[in-house]
């Protein structure tokens, strides 16, 4: 991979908040990247139906070449499908996109040949059985920058209750296997799905706490109201930050390996983590 893709790979974990919009209200990209999300996904995909793609496509045309521009992502359509080979070609008319989502990800060649016919970095989504089962052979395709996954369609096709603690389980058991094969792999680490429910910011938050707790890097949002909750939810607290400060200010002032602060063993992982989150 060139630098430029390889600089663009490596600003992806930067993202934390990676805000749709349907490629049908091209309207709204200007407010989403007022919403002061680090991301905008164009969506062709899902949220536009089968009649309204070529129009959808003219539109995000129009808008990729409007003084007004700047730099979004796309997630097209599942690769093979007479869709793809259209979003394809338009995105290849499109020289300053940040990167390609593509739908359905199921193996190492849809990867790769969306990254070989656009030159653009590729964020798999995981949305089937099939494709959570390889995503070790995906994670090593040219060109994939990082993973995620849609919640509803893996449950969908692995007939799992929406909504129960079952699900919940196995939310948890796809993000493990997400963050374990992005790090053994040197991918970015993946960013989490979507949360439906728009109007609920508690859970919103508490999903928010958890993934980032588990190492994911981000969160696709559908309302520009979402982007606020999660960059709030992600802040350290006040104690956090302080106890993050009194252990880095310990070890340089002392250089002991282990010591205590405030009866807390503290050793070089706590150290680490300290100085992490102190950079952040």
């Amino acid at each position: 991979m060139n630098s430029v893709i390889n600089n663009k790979i490596n600003t992806i974990s930067q993202n934390k908040t990676w805000l749709f919009v349907p490629a049908t209200r091209i309207d709204r990209v200007a407010k989403a990247f007022a919403s002061g999300a680090d991301a905008v996904i164009v969506d062709l995909e899902d949220a536009v139906a089968s009649e309204d793609k070529a129009d959808a496509r003219e539109a995000l045309q129009q808008y990729h070449d409007s003084t007004g521009y700047q730099p979004i992502w796309v997630r097209i359509n599942k690769s093979g499908s007479e869709e793809f080979f259209k979003d394809i070609v338009l995105c290849q008319k499109m020289h300053n996109l940040a990167g390609v989502l593509l739908a359905k990800a199921e193996q190492v060649t849809d990867i790769e040949s969306v990254h070989q016919l656009t030159n653009l970095p590729v964020i798999a989504l995981i949305e089937s059985a099939i494709g959570l089962y390889q995503i070790d052979s995906m994670a090593k395709a040219v060109g994939l920058a990082a993973f995620s996954y849609g919640f509803l369609d893996l449950c969908n096709d692995l007939h799992v209750q929406v909504g129960t603690p079952a699900a919940d389980i196995i939310a948890n058991q796809i993000r493990y296997q997400l963050i374990l094969t992005s790090k053994v792999h040197q991918l970015s680490p993946p960013i989490d799905t979507i949360y439906p429910d728009f109007n609920d910011e508690v859970g919103l938050s508490a999903r928010v706490q958890l993934w980032s707790q588990m190492g994911m890097s981000g969160m696709l949002c559908i309302h520009p109201k979402q982007v606020a909750v999660v960059q709030q939810a992600l802040q350290p607290t006040d104690k956090t930050l302080l106890f993050a400060q009194r252990v880095v200010e310990e070890y340089e002032r002392s250089r002991q390996a282990v010591f205590k602060i405030d009866g807390e063993m503290v050793d070089a992982p706590v150290i680490e983590r300290s100085r992490q989150l102190l950079a952040k």
